[in-house]
């Protein structure tokens, strides 16, 4: 099978905007209550045996089961009939919302992400149909479940033959959205190694440098625009929270955030297609992403978006041909890629990598990218060799494509 998603700008008429703005609300609120009902049961756990808190103290029975997904659905069909404004939403799309809650627990259980937070009015921005059966799309228009038939610009075409599984309908400051998850029953073969290797470092001075000797200036899309945000921010506080002068200013601050996001994004595509032009292969550092976004220079790598590019530059070579693959990123600075020698830690001054051992002299971030290519084109032999030796006989090869 191959997966597709597609972004298009919904065309709603006021009755169906409305109808959008009340599903999310009531979507809100069946969030925020399944987590407070999960948040109450482990906070009657945490208690401690011979003494009470000061405070409060949440009682709940000892054989009261803990709150999942699946009990969560069951209570969701019996509140249906107290509550009769459940009833306006489709079941799945409430569904996806208690799913949605699961996936935030598990993250914090195995990714070490913080606790779940309730959300403020309007911070539910979308929703999702897990299926849309039948025919549901048609030149310029998308039958969603329960809503109908909704306008859309179609910026672009879809190929024939694929069948619409999920759409999802999102609210952005510059008006509503939806991405169509299309299916094809076709397998797709992924790149294999061919063609010229090209290694790729990535950086704060220079946002890429790549082993055949090329660097480009990091744009700086966030820390351009943060003193017309700055101006901004300052009207939305003399502002009385909740009026309509309030609200004014707040969508202008949400636009320029989105405006930002839209900017960096597109420089990233556009730099991943000049990568990929007469380029085989490419490899890349597996960077720890997570701890560079809390360091000290943490705000700089975030409006770098490195996490961004290397998903987007991903999705480009599947969809160019083009092999990828991200390699150890530990000392590539610190070997020089003549002669293979440890040279030492440099200082963030130090911009020339020169090597005691066998001279080799070139910019710093030109070495790292071309230890990076060392390491991929050592991988792929290793590959390479396995496979000729027969070592891979047997094993499936995944022919699924990322969804992008």
């Amino acid at each position: 099978m191959f997966n597709l998603t597609y972004e298009f700008k919904l065309k709603p008429t006021d009755a169906q905007a409305q109808m959008f703005k009340d599903w999310l609300e009531i979507n809100r609120r069946v969030y925020n209550y399944a987590l407070a009902e999960r948040k109450d049961w482990y906070l009657s756990r945490s208690c401690r045996i011979n003494a009470c808190s000061l405070n409060r103290e949440y009682i709940i029975p000892v054989d009261t089961p803990r709150p999942t997904y699946a009990s969560q659905c069951k209570a969701l069909t019996t509140a249906k009939r107290e509550f009769l404004e459940l009833k306006k939403v489709q079941s799945q799309v409430l569904q996806q919302t208690l799913k949605r809650l699961e996936v935030a627990f598990v993250a914090m259980w195995e990714r070490n992400h913080g606790f779940p937070r309730f959300k403020k009015f309007g911070r539910m921005r979308s929703f999702i149909f897990p299926q849309m059966q039948g025919g549901r799309l048609k030149p310029g228009m998308v039958n969603l479940p329960v809503i109908g038939w909704v306008k859309f610009r179609e910026s672009r075409g879809i190929p024939d033959g694929g069948v619409v599984k999920q759409a999802r309908v999102a609210r952005k400051v510059s008006g509503w959205y939806v991405m169509l998850t299309v299916q094809w029953d076709v397998s797709v073969p992924s790149p294999i190694p061919h063609g010229e290797a090209l290694g790729i470092d990535v950086g704060l001075t220079s946002f890429i440098a790549t082993s055949n000797g090329l660097t480009l200036k990091r744009p700086r899309f966030f820390v351009d625009a943060e003193h017309k945000l700055k101006l901004l921010q300052q009207r939305v506080s003399r502002k009385r929270i909740g009026s309509n002068n309030w609200h004014r200013a707040t969508k202008k601050v949400a636009s320029l955030h989105e405006y930002v996001a839209n900017c960096r994004k597109d420089w990233h595509r556009k730099l991943s297609h000049q990568i990929c032009n007469n380029t085989g292969m490419v490899f890349v550092e597996d960077l720890n992403l997570v701890g560079l976004s809390r360091g000290m220079l943490g705000k700089h790598c975030l409006d770098a978006g490195f996490g961004q590019f290397f998903n987007i530059l991903e999705q480009t070579c599947f969809k160019r041909g083009v092999y990828f693959q991200k390699v150890d990123s530990r000392k590539t600075s610190q070997i020089c890629p003549s002669c293979g020698v440890e040279t030492g830690k440099k200082e963030l001054s130090q911009r020339t990598h020169i090597c005691s051992n066998c001279g080799y002299t070139t910019d710093r971030d030109v070495a790292a990218a071309q230890v990076v290519l060392n390491r991929g084109l050592a991988a792929v032999g290793q590959t390479v060799k396995m496979l000729a030796e027969g070592k891979f006989i047997g094993i499936p090869v995944k022919q699924e494509s990322p969804n992008f």
